[in-house]
């Protein structure tokens, strides 16, 4: 009936050991632990070369294995403490206290729920906008075989380690990764995408106000185009080049014309008393006369051409028109230096919030930049092997005893009897026991093929 123990009685003749006398037989397990050290030693002296053999396939085992497991190499960089590390309440918290000790105010800090600027700049690091960058900038998802973000992520975070001394407020990132020029690469990444978030998400005062005045300044800067555009335009219709300084020159030019005038008036007068008017003199004089007559009306009506005769493009701006294109023109010219003047007040103060702002932003300097990895970080190679080997000892060690400790019980004891009945029943019910009457078969058929292949 299988399934059914079958117990079979020691073969006496089996009995003996070839280099210690055979020990005489004891029924509890008191009794073998009773044996003495020395005993013990000699008999793993026996079996020395067994011990040896395991050892060596432990040592085997134990170095293939540490060649097989992926190597790893780890890239450090160290960041400084922000320079305004401490809060203001925590600062005024630790000035009340006379003393300013740091491992007071790193007390009060974690009492009142205060947080410094190292553990803002740790928490930016760990935040999924960086991780994700650092994810889609070097590929992690093929690097590491996941589909999902969230994966990535997740293996991102086992091979990042980030620490923050509470002593010195020193950050330190331990990046680590089977390339070790990837290591370097996501260690340095890590440092810049930290920096350009701390300035993208700066809140500070300075902050607000240099956004507004450049939001101000383009504002200003569009208006001061459009009264500059307005001022030439004015300026090229009338050819309104200074009306202050074209006035003053216009007029003493028409004084001076006016007096030629007279005197060629004068002139003429005299010169009708004694020559007549069809003497080339007179005709002279009277031809100078009526020229300057004409240069005074063209000044005077705005009608002066670049050839000298009237005409529709004017050299310069009638007498009579100065008045009111003075009154535009100053009106023009005082909307373009308004607007130039807001623009340079502007120009300076959003100078100066940026100075502010430099200053009120925690930068971030770098204590130890990230290197190439010269060596391997994981895996400890020799540990491994000396921890294959040693637990293969020890197991050869404990085998030998157990054994040894098997051997010399009584076959009646309930413990041994119990032992080999539960393995009996295990054995029939999985089968065992059948598994060699069927690899019998398995070759008897394979001997029939071939012969009959053969034939």
């Amino acid at each position: 009936m299988p399934g059914t123990p079958i117990r079979l009685k020691p073969d006496p003749g089996m009995s003996g050991s070839t280099v210690l006398p055979d020990p005489p037989r004891i029924s509890t397990y008191g009794e073998f632990e009773g044996q003495t050290t020395f005993s013990r030693l000699r008999l793993l002296l026996d079996q020395r070369l067994f011990v040896l053999r395991v050892m060596a396939y432990g040592l085997a085992v134990s170095t293939l294995l540490a060649f097989l497991i992926p190597v790893r190499y780890e890239a450090r960089t160290q960041l400084m403490p922000p320079d305004n590390e401490l809060s203001s309440g925590l600062a005024s918290l630790m000035a009340m206290s006379g003393h300013g000790d740091s491992g007071l105010g790193m007390l009060a800090g974690d009492l009142l729920g205060l947080k410094t600027s190292g553990s803002l700049f740790v928490g930016i690091l760990r935040s999924e906008t960086v991780e994700d960058r650092l994810i889609d900038k070097f590929d992690l998802k093929s690097v590491y075989g996941v589909r999902q973000m969230q994966a990535a992520r997740r293996q991102l975070e086992e091979n990042t380690g980030m620490s923050e001394d509470r002593k010195s407020g020193i950050i330190a990132i331990q990046v680590t990764d089977h390339s070790p020029q990837r290591a370097k690469a996501i260690a340095e990444s890590y440092v810049s995408e930290l920096n350009r978030l701390v300035v993208d998400l700066n809140t500070s005062a300075a902050h607000r106000e240099r956004v507004f005045l450049e939001d101000r300044l383009k504002a200003v800067k569009q208006d001061l185009d459009t009264s500059a555009r307005e001022f030439s335009k004015f300026a090229s219709d009338n050819t309104a080049i200074d009306i202050k300084e074209q006035g003053k020159a216009m007029v003493e030019a028409a004084a001076t014309l006016q007096g030629h005038l007279i005197a060629a008036q004068s002139e003429l007068e005299g010169l009708r008393q004694i020559y007549a008017d069809s003497n080339v003199r007179v005709r002279a004089v009277r031809a100078r006369i009526e020229e300057l007559q004409a240069k005074l009306k063209q000044m005077g009506d705005g009608d002066l051409s670049a050839e000298g005769t009237a005409g529709n493009d004017n050299l310069y701006p009638s007498i009579r028109k100065l008045p009111l294109l003075g009154v535009t023109y100053a009106e023009l010219y005082r909307a373009n230096k308004i607007q130039e003047t807001v623009y340079e007040l502007l120009t300076q103060q959003c100078e100066l919030a940026k100075v502010q702002e430099a200053k009120e932003t925690p930068s971030v300097k770098v204590l130890d930049a990230a290197r190439l990895p010269e060596k391997k970080s994981f895996p400890p190679r020799l540990l491994i092997m000396f921890l294959g080997t040693f637990f293969a000892a020890a197991i050869a060690v404990v085998w030998v005893l157990g054994k040894a400790g098997w051997d010399h019980l009584d076959p009646e004891h309930p413990g041994k009897l119990l032992a080999q009945d539960t393995y009996t029943i295990v054995k029939g019910d999985l089968g065992l026991a059948a598994k060699g009457t069927r690899l019998h078969q398995m070759r008897d058929r394979l001997l029939w093929f071939r012969r009959s292949t053969d034939k």
